[in-house]
């Protein structure tokens, strides 16, 4: 692992360089191909009412994905009372999306102890 050290530092060095010469030409160069998306003029004022905008446009989806989970829902009980007809490859993928939700939990929970694998620092 030591012996890595200098060649990651190396690479480290080489892509700051590469930034310092290039960064301001690919920033100008990003700026022009996303100008759409840029707000004028860019006040304080502009960016708290893009927010809010965001906010409330979060907000007014709620129904409809509150509609779309209790779809989800009904078409899962209906799966659970005609289970006798599942077929081997659905409960198959539903077993997959079960130990990945499981997966997800435990990276979560190894990030939230600042990526230790036994415990939380003390």
């Amino acid at each position: 692992m030591a012996s890595k050290l200098p060649i990651v530092k190396a690479k480290a060095v080489e892509a700051s360089k590469f930034l310092t010469k290039n960064g301001c030409a690919y920033y100008k160069q990003m700026l022009e191909q996303n100008k759409q998306y840029i707000q004028e003029p860019p006040t304080v004022e502009k960016c708290q009412h893009l927010a809010k905008q965001v906010l409330y446009t979060r907000l007014a989806s709620i129904p409809g994905r509150y509609q779309a989970f209790w779809k989800e829902l009904d078409d899962v009980k209906n799966l659970w009372k005609h289970r006798q007809e599942l077929k081997i490859e659905d409960a198959g993928i539903a077993a997959l999306f079960g130990l990945e939700c499981f997966a997800w939990f435990c990276a979560g929970e190894i990030v939230g102890r600042g990526f230790t694998i036994t415990g939380y620092y003390v």
